[in-house]
């Protein structure tokens, strides 16, 4: 389907790809995955676009490649007067009218050659995306995405999450030979998650999914293409196998590293030595020794090169606040309620400790965001809040935070920021480096405008933290040093998400939007709802030893004892089997 070969792309300011090669087969599930601004949108765009980019050396696309795409980007408001069915069977019902209108021209005409020639390939237009019995497969596809009650719904009544399930079943019916997806589970429920996921395992063609999300990744593809420090690794199998075959390059590298790193040691001594003889002694023969000991070190000093995937940099989050405030209430919501056309919530109630970390959970559309708004704004009247609480906000709207139209370095200046070498030193803890400081925020991936928004709140120092998705757009790799830092932030956090890991990973309870008011739980509570509803308790409780292991290699590598980092592995390795 997709053959590229030595592949390189640059933007003027920055590389993207070096001479990356890669297959994509037919019938292939294929997640592509890499950290935030490693270049996975701008391929996606090549591909779908290859005549608006100049690149080196070769990308080979079957032809005739129809191709479906989902963005990451919602826009419900394109199609608000259709009903969900309508939205839908587009495509399919445009056909079928050019046909009666044909069909009606061929009563009057005098060119039946013609229309018969143009019918022909109208019909044959209509039966290559399976118009046939298209109706029936639309209803099989909203019933397999548990939305078959929404097919007389009009779309601008859709929340967020649903209008890109149906995107999703849109695209896929128009039987594309390629289906590409942009990051399609961001904001996504947990009800969509679980649609979208049996979407993408139904779906027979080929497709290229952007993801960070890790329940997809480890339930849905059978190929990974991992873009990182420009170069790119092609692995046929499935995420788990690919992260296991990752560990495995990292045990390898470390030993060959502790192998060197004694080598160059006792290089050095015999260097020393050398100078030291050398120093008393002109001889020729020892001159030559000392050269050639300086040129085995340099060689493996030289080849300790760090592998680009195994090398992935990592946000170094410090969540912290200058006021801390013991046990005590920071924020207090008594009998809250909002109504926009209808009522979305009511009669809620709800505290928060100065210390505590609470995920607020529910449907997309049930009002989530507008309570975290109105906490953030402090002007409603069921709404009472510490008075020397210090309250930061990140938005999963994100040019709500950042003014796009900045660079990143006028606008951390903006926030407080006295000199430019203040916002380099800080900002390089989060993976912008000098170079980056001068871009311009509206030119930024998704995954990077989220983590500038998580560095504007780590500066702030706040007491009280309200996070709107905050690791929607994040790769893995941040993902999980967001959690960590949630996990160990001395002050209080109110968080929206739909993300399982994230939710438990990092809260001590868990607030429910259900039957339009707010019920809070343990996340022990949680765990159970979430097995019986949605997710494989077996499956979960695989995910959490595996977790565990890993982590034990990771502070087996960082003690330098491969020995127990092998025997782990080994562990590792049977529990996957």
């Amino acid at each position: 389907m997709i053959t590229a070969n030595n592949f390189s792309y640059s933007f003027p300011q920055k590389d993207l790809f070096n001479n990356i090669s890669f297959t994509l087969e037919e019938g292939q599930h294929c997640a592509f995955i890499g950290t935030s601004g490693s270049g996975k949108s701008t391929l996606l765009d090549i591909i779908m676009n290859p005549d608006r980019y100049l690149y080196d050396r070769t990308l080979d696309i079957a032809t005739p490649c129809r191709i479906g795409y989902v963005s990451q980007f919602s826009q419900a408001e394109l199609a608000n007067e259709v009903t969900v069915f309508e939205y839908i069977a587009e495509e399919f019902i445009e056909l079928q009218d050019e046909l009666s209108s044909i069909y009606t021209e061929m009563e009057t005409s005098s060119d039946l050659d013609a229309l018969l020639e143009h019918y022909q390939e109208t019909l044959d237009s209509y039966n290559a995306i399976g118009g046939d019995d298209f109706e029936q497969v639309i209803r099989r596809k909203l019933n397999l995405a548990n939305l078959n009650k929404l097919e007389n719904q009009m779309v601008s009544k859709l929340s967020g999450g649903e209008f890109k399930i149906i995107q999703v079943i849109r695209e896929m019916l128009n039987s594309p030979d390629l289906m590409i997806m942009d990051e399609p589970d961001v904001f996504l429920d947990f009800d969509n998650l679980n649609s979208l996921k049996n979407l993408i395992n139904s779906h027979k063609g080929t497709m290229l999914v952007v993801t960070h999300n890790r329940y997809l990744l480890n339930n849905c593809f059978n190929k990974i293409l991992h873009l990182e420090n420009m170069e790119l690794q092609d692995f046929d199998g499935t995420y788990i196998d690919y992260n296991f075959s990752l560990l495995q390059r990292k045990i390898e590298l470390q030993e060959l590293s502790t192998a060197d790193t004694e080598e160059i040691e006792r290089n050095e001594k015999i260097i020393e030595r050398l100078r030291s003889k050398a120093d008393y002694d002109a001889d020729a023969a020892r001159g030559k020794a000392l050269k050639a000991r300086i040129k085995i070190k340099d060689r493996l000093e030289a080849r300790r090169v760090k592998d680009p995937f195994v090398d992935i940099k990592q946000p170094d989050i410090q969540l912290d606040t200058d006021n801390v405030i013991e046990d005590t209430l920071v924020l207090t919501v008594s009998d809250y309620s909002v109504a926009f056309d209808e009522i979305l919530i009511e009669h809620v109630n709800l505290e928060i400790k100065s210390n505590e970390k609470v995920a607020l959970i529910g449907a997309n559309g049930t009002g989530k965001t507008t309570l975290l708004r109105d906490i953030y704004k402090n002007n409603h009247p069921s709404i009472q809040m510490r008075e020397d609480s210090k309250v930061a906000y990140l938005s999963q709207l994100q040019g709500e935070i950042l003014n796009e139209a900045n660079t990143i370095l006028n606008e951390f200046l903006d926030a407080g920021f006295k000199t430019n070498n203040e916002v380099q030193s800080y900002l390089l803890n989060y993976g912008f480096e000098e170079e980056h400081l001068k871009q311009k925020i509206d030119s930024l991936s998704g995954g990077e405008k989220n983590i500038l928004q998580v560095a504007k709140v780590t500066a702030t120092k706040a007491t009280l933290l309200l996070l709107d998705e905050p690791t929607s757009h994040l790769d893995t790799y941040s993902q999980i040093a967001l959690e960590k830092a949630i996990k160990e932030f001395n002050g209080a956090v109110l968080m929206i998400s739909h993300d399982f890991y994230t939710i438990v990973n990092c809260v001590d309870s868990v607030l429910i939007i259900d039957n339009k008011t707010v019920r809070k739980m343990t996340v022990r509570k949680f765990r159970k709802i979430i097995y019986a509803k949605y997710f494989d308790k077996d499956y979960l409780e695989f995910r959490q030893q595996k977790m565990s292991l890993e982590t034990k290699i990771a502070r087996a590598l960082k003690d330098n004892d491969i020995p127990l980092a092998k025997e782990l592995s080994e562990e590792l390795e049977e529990l996957i089997k």
